[in-house]
């Protein structure tokens, strides 16, 4: 198995232990190959859901930039659910993950078809 591959099992065991959901393997592979080598660095494989500067960046960098939502109030409650889904108090938030359930939330599947 790759490293990549291993990854990928990590992500969907996150997803169903900490989030409860069942994973779209195609999905959450498209998402980790559109994160490119990030996903292999401990740091920005990793997003700090109490860094301010960190979900800035998710919010203009991921939600407007790469899925092209507008900023707003909406934006705002979509990152708290998927944070909130995550756990707050889980201190090892992978980026995948996070991304992968910040596409389901806004319906955005179509970004990675």
């Amino acid at each position: 198995m790759s490293e990549f591959d291993n990854l990928i099992a990590k992500y969907t065991a996150d997803l169903k232990e900490k989030c409860g959901v069942e994973a779209d393997a195609d999905l959450l592979t498209k998402i980790a190959r559109g994160l490119g080598p990030s996903i292999y660095n401990a740091d920005s494989s990793t997003v700090s859901s109490s860094d301010e500067g960190e979900l800035d960046r998710v919010r203009n960098n991921f939600l407007i930039k790469k899925l092209g939502l507008a900023a707003g109030a909406d934006l705002e409650a979509g990152l708290n659910a998927a944070i909130d889904a995550y756990g707050r108090s889980n201190r090892n938030k992978y980026r995948v993950v996070l991304y992968y359930l910040l596409v389901k939330h806004f319906g955005k599947e179509a970004v990675y078809a």
